[in-house]
């Protein structure tokens, strides 16, 4: 309750000071000339400005003045900071900053002057194969490193510098030796109880191979260290790692980045929770076995439980989201609330509980300036404690405490309690699997297809795979299992479901982290059944992308519509954070489309878009891709005569029109318009950079694949042209279906005012005068080649390629546009098969009844295609009858009277 206390001027604040602080009352009985400095100087908030200005003006000739300046800085400073926050002037960030920055300063200085002690004997020490002078880093932990360190807390540190070598002095050490000697000193000066007291009490035990290990280390054996023999409580413990001497600079990057690998996975790691759980255990445990219930930082519901809940998350998802590879712990908390991994209350109550805790912890400490977070068994301790917290008897204090911790530990429970107890034996997953018997008992749960079903679990039982699996993975993939056959018992595509979700588990058990995943979220579990029931497409693409299984938690999220312009945003912000690093971009780029892709699937299988709609949100995607790829190769060009590229991407087939499917290719060509004589070479490299870009395979899989024969000469022509001889092209070489494609085809990409030419190139090109006999002709040549490519002897409907189809929808649209565009300039927007068909409808070019039915089946045929694209049946072929094609046939015959309907 840090609200000023009644009468709040000096003479009342001092004596509720010294009232809830006897450390307090023994400064100033010890050094009165205290009393009236701190009269002069309580007001003002501490900063560490002004423990450097303080510090600054006391005289440091030798090592005993450092030692004693430092710790007469700390005597300032606590009894400042105590004033401040026991009257209620300072808040829990003013404490905690100025504690950390007390212990940065001191640091420093303590390193400056023992490095500057030693290089006057020895030299500096040298980097070997740098040739540059090493500096030593310090590495602040824990709650330093986080910059919330508290009152009387010990600081850990640990001691790293860059290069082995020697030093350049006369009597040479090596810098290993130089090193060692300047970290003792410095922990000597920081940490040794002398007449004056201590500055901070000094934990290297943090440090690779704790107390049994070298006192510093180099950066090369450092990272070998982390590799090689780095533990799970230590990526916990490097999470608020921070190099606070000698400060900012590029030694304190290259070691920072050099331990981000360590700390932050690149793929979503939920094995944390198993890891955090069992490092709760053993402090548990501990407690428990020294009695120490009552200790607010590791009892239950305390401090530790409220950090482990906000680094639960960060090792989960720092690897993929940099933003949350921050220290604060509060800050944390509300980064999780603003991005949906915690609820807005969950936020407020642990960052209550929080702030309630760090003031009950500094007021113990206040106490006698002892480093404890115990609650006082005595009642005159109990008393001052309450007193100071603001309350007036013990009782009341201990009521809003427990009610905290109370809060706190049902939060812990809730995130780290696996739903799932241990796997106990199923009749559908055991060590003893009867084919027959396992078949009844699908049977009994309304499966049908019990004979491939068995055999299906019975052979991943036997499998080498399964047996091969670590015991821990083993153990969650028993979990699973059987709650697979119940989440599909449930639906009414169980026969469906259940076998795709068995595939996708035999795919992904050898990654850890996602059988952990489905350990820990049995609500998403129940999500990933319903997907697989409704579309095999999906189950698959989740087998190959299994980091999408995240997407699952939360339904709000993976239901809403998207929103190009703050998505935009957002890519751009990922991108920028992997700058220079195109490999990592490239990753970024593919995460995000994965992602942006199961989001409109969950939407689609959930019926909340229509196929037009999906169709132009799947098209915005590429597009938004498109134009960050294409930035990010201009940028990374080796070679390149203007900061802008005069460059366009030109989108046709499907994406040009905006029918794009899940899983289409894309067809492109490039455009620009430059003068400038290196513009073709410097354009066609670039060109060819995006295609690499877009169609490589990378651990995260691929953009899209692409397909560049639509450009001018086709395969055999230049990847990129000028606008000027892309003109030429269309108007004198191109061919009768070259501008049947032209018809579909858009900017999708690049610089704005060659996508304008490229427009104008397109219009004149499809209002050409021309000789309908002939264009009727040429048309239907080209849907005889198309024919003769797709045979069809099955006796089935291929809604696609047969006649009546969508091809031959798509061709008579083409056709009309060709052949009327010249007096009807409408006809050359690109506004999609239906709109075309409408328009031409209301311009009298085909009858209006026609047109609405041929409309309505092409909308049927689309849609019966994607449904079964959804499920991998990629042939769309339909029992003959199934949809009435009547009203296409006639209208072909409309248009092609001479023709008779293609085979």
């Amino acid at each position: 309750m840090n609200t000023p206390i009644p009468g709040s001027d000096f003479e009342h604040l001092i004596r509720h000071t010294t009232h809830c602080s006897r450390y307090v009352s023994r400064l100033l009985e010890s050094d009165p000339a205290l009393r009236p400095w701190l009269e002069q100087h309580y007001t003002s908030p501490c900063t560490a400005g002004e423990a450097q200005h303080w510090l600054d003006a006391m005289p440091v000739h030798d090592e005993a003045a450092l030692s004693c300046a430092l710790r007469e800085l700390r005597k300032r400073v606590m009894l400042k900071l105590l004033l401040r926050d026991l009257g209620g002037l300072a808040d829990l960030s003013e404490v905690m900053r100025c504690m950390t920055s007390l212990a940065e300063l001191t640091v420093q200085r303590a390193l400056a002057f023992a490095t500057a002690t030693l290089a006057e004997q020895h030299g500096l020490p040298v980097g070997a194969e740098s040739g540059a002078i090493q500096e030593l880093q310090v590495i602040g932990m824990g709650k330093l490193g986080g910059g919330e360190l508290n009152v009387s807390s010990d600081i850990d540190l640990i001691f790293v510098y860059a290069e082995d070598g020697e030093t350049n002095g006369t009597r040479t050490l090596s810098n290993h030796e130089f090193f060692s000697r300047v970290g003792r000193k410095l922990i000597n000066l920081i940490n040794e109880l002398t007449a004056h007291g201590f500055v901070f009490r000094v934990d290297m035990r943090l440090r690779p191979y704790g107390d049994s290990g070298a006192l510093v280390t180099s950066f090369a054996a450092l990272e070998e260290y982390l590799v090689s023999q780095g533990r799970e409580w230590e990526r916990y413990a490097w999470i608020k790692a921070r190099v606070i001497a000698p400060g900012p600079g590029p030694a304190a990057n290259e070691l920072m980045a050099l331990a981000q690998p360590f700390i932050f996975r690149k793929y979503l790691d939920y094995g944390a929770f198993e890891s955090m759980r069992k490092l709760h255990a053993q402090i548990r445990q501990e407690v428990a076995r020294r009695d120490r219930a009552h200790n607010i930082k590791l009892g239950p519901g305390g401090i530790r439980e409220i950090e482990f809940i906000a680094q639960v998350f960060q090792l989960i998802r720092g690897g993929r989201d940099a933003a949350l590879r921050i220290r604060p712990t509060q800050a944390v908390l509300r980064l999780l609330a603003a991005i949906g991994q915690l609820d807005s209350q969950t936020e407020q109550e642990l960052s209550a509980a929080y702030i309630f805790l760090r003031n009950l912890e500094h007021r113990l400490q206040y106490l006698d300036d002892q480093q404890t977070q115990d609650l006082p068994a005595d009642e005159a301790n109990r008393a001052l404690l309450a007193s100071g917290m603001g309350y007036p008897d013990y009782p009341a204090l201990l009521a809003v405490l427990d009610n905290h911790r109370r809060q706190v530990s049902n939060h812990f429970s809730q995130i780290f309690t696996t739903q799932q107890d241990e796997a106990t034996e199923s009749p559908f997953w055991n060590d003893h699997l009867a084919p027959e018997a396992l078949a009844e008992a699908l049977q009994e749960q309304g499966f049908t297809n019990i004979t491939e079903l068995s055999q299906q679990i019975v052979q991943l039982r036997d499998s080498s795979r399964y047996k091969q699996l670590p015991e821990i993975s083993r153990s969650r993939f028993d979990k699973i299992v059987p709650q697979m056959v119940l989440h599909s018992q449930k639906l009414p595509q169980r026969d469906q479901s259940l076998p795709r979700l068995l595939k996708l588990l035999d795919a992904i058990s050898r990654r850890s982290t996602y059988l952990a995943f489905m350990t820990e979220h049995p609500q998403a579990l129940e999500r990933l059944a319903r997907i697989a029931g409704a579309s095999e497409w999906a189950s698959n693409y989740l087998a190959m992308h299994p980091s999408l299984l995240d997407e699952l938690l939360d339904a709000r999220e993976i239901y809403r519509a998207p929103d190009w312009q703050q998505l935009d945003a957002s890519l751009a912000m990922q991108l920028q954070e992997s700058a220079n690093d195109l490999e990592r971009q490239m990753d970024v780029l593919r995460h995000f489309k994965q992602t942006q892709t199961f989001h409109l699937l969950a939407m689609d299988l959930q019926g909340l878009l229509a196929l037009e709609k999906l169709s132009d949100h799947l098209s915005d995607l590429a597009d938004l891709i498109l134009r960050h790829v294409l930035q990010l190769c201009w940028d990374d060009a080796r070679k390149k005569h203007q900061e802008h590229a005069s460059f366009a991407i030109i989108a046709y087939g499907k994406l040009g029109g905006k029918e794009l499917g899940y899983d289409s290719d894309l067809d492109l060509i490039f455009l620009f318009n430059d003068e400038h004589a290196e513009a073709g070479e410097n354009y066609a490299r670039l060109a060819q950079r995006i295609n690499t870009v877009l169609s490589s395979y990378t651990t995260a899989g691929r953009l899209y694949e692409t397909d560049l024969r639509l450009r001018p000469n086709g395969a055999s022509g230049l990847l990129v042209s000028s606008t000027a001889a892309f003109a030429d092209y269309q108007k004198n070489q191109a061919w009768v279906w070259e501008h049947q494609a032209l018809t579909r085809a858009r900017f999708c990409a690049g610089d704005a005012g060659v996508g304008h030419q490229f427009e104008q190139i397109r219009i004149t090109v499809l209002r050409q005068t021309r000789d309908i006999a002939a264009l009727r002709r040429d048309v239907l040549s080209m849907r005889q080649k198309m024919h003769d490519g797709h045979p069809n002897d099955s006796g089935l409907f291929d809604i696609k390629h047969d006649s009546g189809g969508m091809v031959d929808i798509e061709f008579m649209v083409q056709f009309i546009v060709l052949a009327h565009a010249y007096t009807h300039p409408e006809l050359t927007a690109n506004s999609g098969n239906l709109a075309l068909l409408l328009t031409a409808s209301d311009l009298g070019l085909i009858e209006s009844s026609t047109g609405d039915s041929v409309r309505k089946i092409y909308r049927e045929l689309r849609l019966i295609q994607h449904r079964m694209r959804l499920n991998n049946d990629t042939r769309c072929r339909v029992a003959a009858g199934t949809i009435v094609i009547a009203p296409v046939l006639t209208l072909w015959k409309q248009l092609f009277p001479a023709s008779d309907p293609a085979p």
